[in-house]
């Protein structure tokens, strides 16, 4: 079974950066997709970012499209989520997520059907 462990979070004063990194483990089939999701306190859960392993391609929430980027290192089956440029709105804390499809939902391919989440890091960003 899949084991998903971030780390990397922490406290920056806003404008300033972090780098999470996700750490997948136990599978025997490797997942399809990663994405990084995040929930700020008392909203509800965003999809920030993901990935798609084979091909490295990616997509990103309009509200942080340039300023975060993920990537991965399947050698060593890590994703990260270099998050720059950081906003006190980006205060959450943040999950990846393994996912078993990458669908088209109209708009872009996003990873679905996530099956394995991580035990979330959490980022504060302050002003």
């Amino acid at each position: 079974q899949v084991q998903l462990a971030e780390s990397g979070g922490g406290s920056v004063q806003a404008g300033g950066s972090l780098r999470l990194s996700c750490a997948a483990s136990g599978y025997t089939s490797a997942p399809v997709c990663l994405s990084w999701f995040r929930q700020p306190p008392g909203k509800e859960r965003e999809d920030v970012a993901g990935i798609y392993r084979g091909s490295g391609a990616t997509y990103y929430a309009d509200s942080v499209k340039g300023r975060f980027t993920i990537s991965q290192d399947n050698a060593k089956n890590i994703v990260y989520l270099q998050m720059n440029s950081l906003k006190p709105e980006d205060t959450a804390t943040y999950y990846c997520a393994a996912g078993k499809t990458w669908n088209w939902n109209g708009r872009r391919f996003v990873c679905n059907n996530m099956d394995t989440w991580g035990q979330g890091t959490p980022v504060t960003v302050s002003s």
